[in-house]
């Protein structure tokens, strides 16, 4: 397992890193904590040091369950990372509540990085109103939290305002090959090593997405390398960028952990021939006009029930074919033509995706 070092100390970072939005789960929606478990197990026996976890995965209880699962290992033998959600506190009171409630679910005394959660011009606003920025580098002072950063959705003009008005150690960004135009991932990562602040990768594989693009997007990739799975392509693209300190990946079978080590284990540089077919796979990709969904779930909680991460899902896998099979089954148990409008699940979304209006579109397709 490669690693990375960490600004100028002796701190060495697993190029891969567990992300813990993503672990199996029981029919209940529960994590599966004994195959969620040899998840962290083999990742850890195989180099993975570097474990991100939130206050609001897996429903509040993917940090309680990272606890149980490092509880086994020295402290100091891997790095713990947690966030805080501001969108998730009504009083500047509630955020030091959230962070003593963090420290006590992931049964630890500090924490290695602690992020400010989804930063972007509002919340960053509201992260200063609330003074919830100088808390944490209060925090810092005292040795709870040892570096801080932020994960981060918007322009990169917004992220330059950020690095600029504080001294931050690390930031994560989303970043993969289809977003590195698309979302302006290549201008946000350039505005980072501009201000000396490491990476850390999100959504490399855009929520698997990006392990599968469709038979002619598929082609192109196996075409010059037939061994390697398609979602390997989207992690070493992340992986080989050199201001990376770290590329999060929510693994969910062991099968992924093997897969994803391997890559972190091998030559990381993509030859001119290979990023040519990844820029003809993500033309292909394109073709299939899918929903940008990464299902992240921080739409959960629809007022009217609607499982609006199921539904893109169908939608995006049906894209591929111009069939509506898989849609019409998740039709049936979700109807989108439930959607009120209420913007709830828009102004949450980290893709910026207008979900009503993509539900009334599929709404529209479902009735013809």
């Amino acid at each position: 397992m490669q690693k990375r070092q960490f600004k100028d100390t002796e701190k060495q970072v697993s190029i891969l890193g567990m992300g813990g939005m993503r672990f199996p789960t029981l029919e209940n929606g529960e994590i599966d904590v004994k195959n969620a478990e040899a998840i962290i197990d083999y990742a850890y026996s195989l180099g993975v040091n570097y474990y991100d976890t939130a206050y609001m995965y897996h429903g509040g209880k993917s940090e309680e369950f990272m606890a149980t699962a490092l509880r086994k290992y020295p402290r100091e033998s891997y790095f713990l990372t947690d966030k805080m959600p501001i969108w998730m506190t009504e009083t500047p009171e509630d955020v030091p509540k959230v962070f003593n409630n963090q420290l006590e679910r992931c049964g630890v005394d500090y924490f290695d990085f602690y992020l400010c959660h989804a930063l972007n011009k509002a919340d960053f606003e509201k992260f200063k109103e609330y003074g919830a920025i100088d808390f944490l580098f209060e925090k810092k002072k005292e040795g709870k939290i040892r570096n801080i950063g932020f994960s981060f959705h918007d322009a990169p003009e917004v992220l330059d305002e950020i690095l600029s008005a504080y001294s931050w150690d690390v930031c994560q960004l989303q970043l993969n090959y289809l977003d590195w135009e698309h979302q302006r991932a290549k201008e946000q990562y350039e505005v980072c090593k501009k201000h000396g602040v490491q990476v850390i990768v999100m959504e490399p594989v855009r929520g698997g997405a990006l392990a599968d693009l469709g038979e002619k997007g598929n082609k192109c990739l196996k075409t010059v390398n037939p061994d390697k799975s398609i979602a390997s392509w989207a992690i070493r693209f992340a992986m080989e960028k050199e201001n990376v300190l770290t590329v999060l990946s929510g693994m969910s079978t062991l099968e992924q952990v093997r897969d994803n080590a391997e890559t972190a284990s091998g030559e990381l540089t993509l030859s001119y021939v290979e990023n040519e077919a990844i820029k003809n796979a993500v033309t292909e990709y394109r073709k299939s006009k899918q929903i940008p969904c990464t299902a992240c779930n921080y739409c959960d909680g629809c007022p009217v029930g609607i499982d609006i991460r199921s539904i893109f899902k169908a939608y995006n896998k049906d894209a591929f074919s111009w069939s509506k099979d898989n849609l019409k089954a998740e039709y049936k148990k979700n109807e989108a033509d439930k959607c009120i409008r209420c913007g709830k699940c828009k102004r949450v979304c980290p893709q910026g995706i207008d979900i009503p209006k993509e539900l009334e579109e599929i709404n529209k397709g479902m009735s013809h």
